[in-house]
């Protein structure tokens, strides 16, 4: 039987949409009220009640139509008020802030392509499939394909969490499909440069491991070569955005052993991935035949942090003035690059390590379903990831790699493509 809605719980359910969720991932830094400022010029979109002037990350649940107050109406006519806030809190904490702001600029650029062409407010969502693909035409030979799908992620998600339909079908395809063949020189990226064992020797030989700092970058380096990991699975992206939820503590569950042929290796939990999210996941990181051994760096830098409190990230370490700092992604890149400026090395960024880690498993002749076990790729997007390997190998070509090595390479590849067709 449907329960009466009362008004006030419509008034109820729209205030609780015009904060940050409650429950989640969200950090308190996060939920902060916004700053008002002056938008930049290209982001100047027409006043309407239905858009709030808000930050990008709280457009997804700020922002609404006339179908938001129908699909209210709708929830609470079967379920109480707690239970539609709870659900509403939910799905907006399934996406990390970062995303809450890609999103954001999606909904940003689709709302001004309407309001261009006087496209009334309830057209906009649930948007039909014709609004959907001529939005996205209109950006024809302007952005990347990775943009616009980007955009249109964040149109989807703002459609399901008002309970809006997702009509973007044929012809979204199409006009997408039609976009990404004429995407603009200057919105391609160049493909990311692998760390080298030659980039990972010289972070050996250069750092002064009796600094605790430096102890960690190593550890970080290692970690995020041979176990193909990302960066921000072991990092923070700045001093003060450390969350336990998101990021690995110092005190996170670490298991040392070996295996029966005697190679030890270290198994470190974390609480985030970006494919399992809050689905706790475990990178391991097994002792090889190198100076960069990712088992002994990681023990070293726990020893030379020792007195870093178990709260802190795992990657935090000592001061010289006393007390700690977490390692972050920008202080870690910084100091690796100024080591390879030095040794006449490429500078590189974050990403490399991953893809540098995964091409040197491949060149000693670790199976590709291994490899792709140990960076926790599914197998299609592995396949994607190297669907470029001939542009990938000749950063690896000394005299040390034999053609015979390189075939392998090329023929235990092909044997994975054809088993996952």
């Amino acid at each position: 039987m449907d329960r009466p809605i009362i008004a006030a719980d419509l008034a109820l359910l729209m205030e609780s949409l015009a904060r940050p969720p409650m429950v989640g991932e969200l950090p308190a830094s996060v939920c902060k009220p916004p700053k008002s400022r002056k938008p930049k010029n290209n982001n100047i979109i027409a006043r309407s009640a239905y858009r709030p002037h808000v930050l990008a990350r709280d457009r997804v649940h700020i922002w609404f139509a006339p179908h938001t107050s129908s699909f209210h109406m709708s929830v609470l006519a079967h379920l109480p008020l707690d239970d539609v806030i709870k659900l509403l809190d939910v799905m907006l904490v399934s996406i990390k802030v970062k995303t809450h702001e890609n999103y954001g600029a999606g909904l940003l650029r689709f709302h001004q392509y309407c309001d261009s062409r006087k496209i009334p407010e309830s057209l906009c969502m649930p948007a039909p499939d014709h609004l959907l693909a001529s939005f996205i035409a209109s950006w024809a030979g302007k952005v990347a394909g990775s943009t616009v799908q980007n955009w249109l992620a964040g149109i989807h998600f703002w459609h399901n969490i008002h309970g809006a339909p997702w009509h973007g079908c044929t012809l979204l395809h199409a006009a997408t499909s039609g976009l990404n063949k004429v995407v603009p020189q200057s919105s391609k990226r160049p493909r990311c440069p692998p760390v080298t064992l030659e980039h990972m020797h010289a972070l050996f030989n250069s750092l002064d491991l009796t600094n605790a700092f430096d102890a960690s970058i190593l550890a970080v380096a290692a970690t995020a070569f041979w176990s193909c990991c990302r960066l921000g699975e072991l990092l923070t992206n700045s001093v003060n955005s450390f969350d336990p939820t998101c990021n690995v503590s110092h005190n996170a569950p670490l298991r040392r052993d070996c295996t029966p042929t005697g190679v030890p290796f270290i198994i470190l939990s974390i609480p985030w991935t970006r494919t399992t999210h809050t689905d706790s996941a475990n990178i391991v990181a097994s002792g090889v035949d190198d100076p960069s051994n990712p088992v002994s760096a990681l023990v070293h830098h726990l020893l030379a942090n020792s007195s870093v409190p178990g709260i802190a990230p795992f990657f935090a370490f000592e001061m010289d003035s006393g007390g700690w700092a977490p390692m972050t992604r920008t202080w870690f890149i910084n100091r690796c690059n100024k080591v390879w400026r030095v040794a006449g090395l490429s500078e590189l960024s974050g990403h490399c390590f991953r893809i540098g880690g995964a091409t040197e498993l491949l060149l000693r002749g670790t199976p590709p379903d291994v490899v792709a076990m140990q960076g926790r790729w599914k197998s299609r997007a592995f396949l994607e990831y190297w669907r470029k390997i001939d542009s990938i190998l000749p950063m690896f070509i000394t005299s040390l790699l034999s053609d015979s090595r390189i075939a392998m390479v090329h023929s235990s590849m092909s044997s994975f493509s054809r088993h996952y067709q």
